[in-house]
């Protein structure tokens, strides 16, 4: 782990002195924020940003004292997009969560496990819950630093997402969901047929192709919340129900009555779904993937976001300017307002431009160079769903595509778990710099 050892030794560069490395919190520690941490470790050791597709060493090799300190409320990094998966797999459900301890990339980065309170980004000082402390107790601290970097994503419910913050708890409760679809003797509903709901259903019937599985979606076409064409809409239909998914289009599940009933024995929980249509279904489980996710941005003041709780960005990423000291702050992944369907991929992306635009301020201050910012462009509709042993993408310039190809490029056979842990370069630990003792 870092340590603040040898902040009172100064850094001398190019006839300028800090009397401590730059202090760099990252809220968040998923996709984006691990994103924006990890590619600004290589930029201040002088390697190349590890997303970048550009492998040249930058023209500038020197290294830059950091000191990076990542805040989440879990105790590791989770592949969030193998939720389905892992809520039906026992086998798999182990390794979608690791904790930051064992994650090799993240030996030089500290971790605090808490959540965060206020932000005040005048005195660029942040108030966090730190719940990690092993006493079972919560305690207050302030964090000052040089940049933050806001990645907390947003709020989304069980069984989206698991509500534990370790990987132990995660556990316990993801072989409970696991047991409760196994054992559902008259069948699994799941109610939402947006991308998470699709992917559910599928990952249930193909890890139990014996278990009955039934979506209902209260429009007439999947996906209907997002701007995708029909085309890609009706064959997510079409391949969820060959993967031998049933499915109950148009209709609305008004209301769930749930009794315990005695079967061979065992006593066990059966529910009964009223729908629109005056029908009802019954079923040993339902899972709903319905919520609306909520932005985690209630620490932030009311000049940060818009009406909503997204955080308002410029194209290079930074706060909006009217924010006092907007250029040191930076919000990246779910959690701002920009164009484009939330993805992994455009979190990891996100994180990349941050670091990137950090260590130009950080040349400005050390060197007196002009910052040059990468700035996103607007980002078209694009998404990929898996659906059993095939996945359909749909891609703006290409249109929709499906097959056991798609599933591959962008899944593999385990939800982009390997893809994801490989582009971010988990498992490759690099040598670092002590800080205080880097120069350029």
């Amino acid at each position: 782990m870092p340590s603040n050892e040898g902040l009172g030794l100064g850094v001398a560069v190019a006839g300028r002195t800090r009397t401590h490395p730059f202090r760099v919190l990252v809220l968040g520690g998923s996709y984006g924020g691990l994103g924006a941490a990890l590619n600004l470790l290589d930029l201040c050791n002088g390697r190349p940003a590890r997303f970048s597709s550009d492998q040249v060493q930058p023209l500038n090799r020197g290294k830059i004292p950091v000191d990076i300190t990542v805040v989440d409320e879990r105790d590791g990094y989770y592949h969030l997009i193998a939720s389905p998966l892992a809520f039906a797999s026992a086998a798999f459900a182990p390794k979608v969560w690791t904790k930051f301890e064992e994650i090799p990339a993240l030996k030089n980065i500290r971790f605090v496990r808490g959540s965060v309170r206020s932000v005040d980004p005048k005195s660029r000082r942040a108030t966090v819950t730190v719940t990690g402390t092993g006493t079972g107790t919560e305690t207050e601290t302030e964090l000052n630093y040089d940049f933050l970097v806001a990645a907390t994503g947003l709020r989304r419910v069980w069984p989206v997402v698991p509500q534990a913050t370790t990987r132990e708890g995660y556990l316990v409760v993801a072989n409970a969901q696991i047991r409760s679809v196994r054992d559902a003797q008259e069948g699994v509903v799941v109610v939402g047929g947006g991308a998470v709901g699709i992917e559910m259903a599928a990952e249930i019937k193909l890890v139990m192709p014996a278990q009955k599985v039934t979506l209902i979606h209260s429009r007439d076409k999947l996906c209907s919340s997002e701007p995708l064409p029909d085309d890609f809409k009706d064959t997510c239909l079409t391949k969820l129900r060959e993967a031998g998914v049933e499915t109950i289009m148009g209709e609305r599940v008004l209301g769930t009555e749930t009794e315990t009933v005695e079967e061979n024995g065992a006593v066990r929980s059966r529910s009964t779904l009223n729908l629109s249509s005056g029908r009802t279904i019954r079923a040993s489980e339902v899972i709903y993937a319905i919520s609306r996710s909520l932005p985690t941005s209630q620490y932030l003041p009311a000049t940060v976001v818009d009406e909503e709780g997204y955080i308002k960005i410029t194209p290079s990423l930074s706060f909006p300017e009217e924010v006092s000291n907007s250029q040191y702050h930076f919000a990246v992944g779910d959690l701002t307002k920009w164009s484009g369907i939330k993805r992994c991929g455009g979190a990891m992306h996100q994180g990349q431009y941050a670091a990137q635009n950090i260590h130009q301020l950080m040349l400005q201050e050390m060197q007196g160079t002009a910052p040059k910012f990468m700035e996103l462009s607007e980002v078209p509709p694009m998404i990929c769903i898996a659906i059993g042993n095939q996945a359909v993408a749909h891609y703006p310039t290409q249109g929709t595509k499906v097959g056991s190809d798609i599933l591959q490029l962008f899944f593999e056979n385990d939800l982009g778990n390997r893809i994801c842990w490989d582009h971010m370069q988990l498992g490759k630990e690099f040598p670092e710099t002590v800080a205080g003792e880097a120069t350029l």
